[in-house]
This record gives C-alpha cells, structure tokens and sequence, in this order.
C-alpha cells in the first residue's frame, strides 16, 4: 500500500465540516486519494473547502447536511452516492458543545438540544450510511469524532460529556453488529484541538481573567503529557488511520488522541 494514498480510490462523506477539524480531515482525505463529500449546515466554510480540493487535483463537493434532520441527511447520502457511486467511509464529525450550565441550574430540554445532534443525529447518518454499505457489499469505516470529555468528566460539560459518553457507547454496540458485514466502526477522542475554536475560548477566558490567552493555552498544554495541544490537522491523521486499510483489524476501539492529556482504559 502506497503511505501516499492510505484512502485511495474510497469515498468519504465527512459531516460537521467547519473551519478545524472537518475541514482538516477533508483535506487530508483528498491528499491520500479519496473522493469527499463535506457536508455541514451552513455554506460558510465547506464550499470553500471543497474548491480549494478540486483546484488542487481532487474530487470534492459540498453539500447541505443538518444531521437533526432527516430529509437533509437523505438528500446528503443520496447525492454522495449519485455524485461517487458509494460511500466508503463516514466520518461524524458534526457537534453541539452544550450550554455550560452547572446542573442544578441546567435546562434539560438544552440537554435533548445537545443529544440530538451529538447521538441521535450522528446515529441516524450512520444507519443510513452502513445500510448502503451493507446493500452495496462495502467493507465500510465509520469514525465518530468523540471527546475527552466522555471520559474525563468536569465542571458544567454535563450536557456535552452525556452526549459523547452515550456515542462511545453505541460504537461498541454498531461495531459487534456490523462486523459480520465487514465494516469497521470506531471514534477518537481529542482532548483540546488546537484551532479556532479552542483559540476563541482561550481568549474568552483570557479576557475574564485579564490575562494573556498565551498564559491559558500554557497552563492548559501543561497537564498534557506532551506539553501542547495538537492542531486540528494532526487529529485529522488518526481519523485517516482507522479508515484505511492501517486499521482493518480493528473495530468498537476508543482511540485517545489528546496528547497525554487523559490515558484511557486498557
């Protein structure tokens, strides 16, 4: 196998693609070979992408995709399929952080907010995507991007840290029955990714404190066993990794990508 095209010739359907890891993931995908489809729910970010792909060499387009909602996940697995012929790999990445309410004072119904697009949407793309794969012979690869925080619990992450903690669990369930079809379903779990996102909520904090976001980041990569925190486009490689051919033996794994910052279970 070529290091050069750990995907080749395959056809990803990325969902959740904003400015760090979805459009990480599509772009590493596209450099090792594979064709991708960039879903997200706004046309912010994933149109751009998906041109700077096909000026680059590659095979990409965009594509509306609001995992809460059905008829949007059937139009984004149909034109995937109308577009590339099949699906090859899934790769949920599409999030909702939570409200950041202690419990106590916590909204249930923001809760079901968060679970909706963190379980229920993620698991609904998943069922129609491995139906194809199964329908189509297709030894499939599903990732889920899960979090840290499905395992190391904090402060005022309930909604977001019950949502994920729910995923990991379903991927074991998905992996032991689809693995007599031969698709492979496994998650990573990244501590703080470098990027945007983690940048503004740094500077958030800063500014609260009335300290340089430099003295956040730092107290923060400094629990890591690393002593930084990984960008999103390194993160993007251990989802390249478990949908290649790397990973054909495994499956139902919880792979902790987080710079030391949390080691999990045996």
């Amino acid at each position: 196998m070529s290091v050069a095209g750990l995907v080749e010739d395959k056809v990803a359907l990325i969902c959740g693609v904003g400015p760090g890891m979805g459009a990480d993931i599509a772009r590493l995908f596209s450099e090792h070979g594979a064709s991708v489809a960039l879903g997200a729910r706004s046309d912010r970010v994933a149109p751009g992408v998906a041109g700077e792909i096909v000026t680059s060499g590659g095979n990409a387009f965009a594509i509306e995709l609001d995992v809460t909602d059905d008829a949007s996940r059937r139009a984004a697995v149909a034109a995937t399929i109308e577009r590339f012929g099949r699906i090859d790999i899934l790769v949920n990445n599409a999030y909702h952080d939570g409200d950041f309410t202690y419990f106590g004072k916590a909204d249930l119904d923001a809760w079901r907010r968060t679970m909706e697009v963190n379980l229920w949407g993620n698991l609904a793309l998943t069922q129609l995507v491995t139906a194809h794969m199964r329908e189509a012979a297709i030894e499939g690869r599903v990732v889920m991007v899960n979090s840290m925080s499905s395992v190391r619990i904090q402060e005022r992450f309930g909604a977001y840290a019950a949502s994920k903690a729910a995923l990991a669990t379903a991927v074991k369930t998905i992996a032991l029955e689809l693995g007599r079809f031969g698709i492979r379903v496994n998650a990573i779990h990244p501590g703080y990714i470098w990027g945007p996102p983690v940048e503004t909520y740094f500077e958030y904090q800063a500014q609260a404190r009335g300290v340089d976001p430099r003295v956040v980041y730092d107290e923060v990569a400094e629990e890591t066993a690393l002593k930084y925190l990984p960008h999103s486009s390194e993160i993007a490689g251990s989802v390249l990794f478990l949908a290649s051919d790397l990973a054909r033996p495994i499956t139902g794994q919880a792979l902790h990508v987080n710079a030391g910052h949390f080691f999990g279970g045996f």
